[in-house]
């Protein structure tokens, strides 16, 4: 056995010498029932060396089990930091998808909108065009609305023509006869 095994397992330790010394004493017909190790006593500085053993062993195995505890913590640390970069980078796309969804959308509704507002200019030009009162009515309709405005300036030509003689003519636009 090793000096560990022998510290650590008295119990052991006691069946192996049972056994050894039941063999040799059943030669002399003695019978030995049990054999226990109560104390190991070890000569001088050898118990103060096995001291240090032990206790290099345990601050080794401390060392190594925080070693794993730290590394097994890193391993997670980098899993979570790598699952929130994969959702943040999923949420990414997933706004990026719906915001193009979204304007697309949009530009489909706008186009529906004016093609749907030409179709009406398209109707209402036709129907000035079928009834040229129609389309005198909605002039009317105008002018009224701008004559509402205090700001509105209309100006209106009644069909005045120029005429241009050999001389300039302050009156120009007004029709005299010099005869």
């Amino acid at each position: 056995m090793t000096l560990e095994e022998i510290l650590t397992n008295r119990n052991r330790l006691s069946d192996d010498i049972l056994h050894d010394v039941d063999k040799v004493a059943g030669g002399y017909g003695v019978a030995i029932s049990r054999a226990d190790v109560k104390d190991l006593v070890f000569p001088g500085n050898l118990q103060e060396i096995m001291n240090r053993v032990l206790a290099a062993e345990r601050t080794s195995q401390a060392l190594l089990v925080e070693a794993r505890t730290k590394a097994e913590v890193q391993r997670i640390e980098a899993q979570t930091r790598a699952e929130n970069q994969r959702m943040e980078a999923q949420s990414a796309a997933d706004a990026k998808r719906l915001a193009a969804h979204s304007a697309a959308e949009a530009e489909r509704i706008q186009t529906e909108a004016e093609v749907q507002s030409l179709r009406e200019k398209e109707q209402a030009a036709q129907a000035y065009a079928n009834h040229p009162a129609l389309l005198r009515l909605a002039e009317l309709e105008t002018l009224q609305a701008l004559g509402r405005s205090a700001t509105a300036r209309i100006y209106v030509g009644f069909g005045q023509t120029l005429r241009l003689g050999a001389k300039a003519n302050p009156t120009a636009g007004i029709d005299r006869d010099d005869s």
